[in-house]
């Protein structure tokens, strides 16, 4: 009982703190940096971060052009079906998208390209332990706050939701720079991500939140190396539906875990469901490896969840 409330626990304050101190020491470091916007990502954003093993990501992101979903727009605005499900407000935004947009006459990638060689030469003059070997990401260790932080070069990104909600940060998407292959990754929504989760999170008080440290403790503290992010536990976590456990009790939420981890392992057409929480990607089709990964966590819970109603 007292290690599952320690589990579920949300990091002190004082902790989290030091954590956007560390992201806001390296903001002002990056500060002589022209045409970037500043975001913070990932699960300190939602209060769902554990000690020992979650950084801060400090998103650098290029405010020289924006990408846009052109093909998906232009679907809503020339089907009659799709375009019945927006208001004429939306449609009007929508339409004027196209036709306001006018091609970028530079070229992205070597705009980010420089953005990421600026910030890495910043960055190795201002900290001992600067690791630049991440196509990714920039990592930093501040050894007087003992806090690591990413630094992410990427740029804005806009599809339909994005336009329709007058382009608001919570709805915008971005493509992060890969250095170590010179181009633009997949788009991800992470802002979106931390708006539900902190959204349900308040509608749950804090049972949501409460699961996802949970899990990622128990993962921390196994034995075993399980291959599963905070991104694919926030995903198992957010698909529970919230009558399941808005009234449980902090131990009681083991037994809505258990349940949720079981069905997923042995219930193809709900491992098959399971999407992350900004809604854009499969965590477990068609991936066995991380199912199989998802089953040595569920070994982990089991023997908590063996221990406790047994007790």
């Amino acid at each position: 009982l007292k290690y599952i409330k320690l589990a579920m626990r949300g990091v002190e304050p004082e902790y989290t703190q030091k954590s956007k101190e560390a992201g806001e020491r390296v903001k002002d470091h990056l500060r002589p940096l022209s045409n970037v916007t500043f975001k913070y990502q990932g699960s300190v954003m939602t209060n769902t971060h554990i000690k020992g093993s979650s950084d801060i990501d400090l998103l650098t992101i290029c405010d020289k052009f924006y990408s846009w979903d052109r093909v998906g727009i232009e679907s809503v605005l020339n089907s009659y079906i799709e375009k019945s499900n927006y208001s004429i407000n939306a449609i009007n935004k929508l339409e004027k998208e196209v036709q306001n947009f006018s091609p970028y006459l530079g070229t992205p990638t070597d705009d980010l390209r420089q953005i990421r060689l600026d910030s890495e030469n910043i960055l190795q003059q201002k900290y001992i332990h600067c690791d630049i070997s991440n196509g990714k990401s920039i990592k930093i260790k501040n050894l007087s706050l003992k806090r690591d932080v990413d630094i992410v070069t990427a740029s804005w990104y806009d599809n339909v939701n994005s336009v329709i909600n007058d382009k608001d940060v919570d709805f915008r998407g971005v493509q992060v720079y890969d250095k170590n292959k010179n181009e633009r990754l997949p788009v991800d929504y992470p802002f979106l991500s931390i708006k539900r989760i902190n959204e349900r999170g308040n509608e749950t008080n804090d049972r949501l939140k409460k699961m996802i440290r949970f899990l990622k403790n128990i993962k921390a503290d196994s034995n075993q190396n399980i291959d599963l992010s905070s991104f694919d536990i926030n995903a198992i976590c957010y698909d529970i539906d919230t009558s399941k456990y808005i009234s449980k009790s902090y131990y009681e939420l083991v037994y809505t875990i258990y349940l949720q981890l079981d069905s997923i392992c042995k219930n193809k057409t709900h491992s098959d469901r399971i999407v992350s929480v900004d809604g854009k990607e499969y965590i477990f089709r068609n991936n066995e490896n991380k199912l199989s990964n998802l089953k040595k966590l569920m070994a982990e819970i089991t023997t908590v969840f063996v221990d406790l109603y047994n007790r």
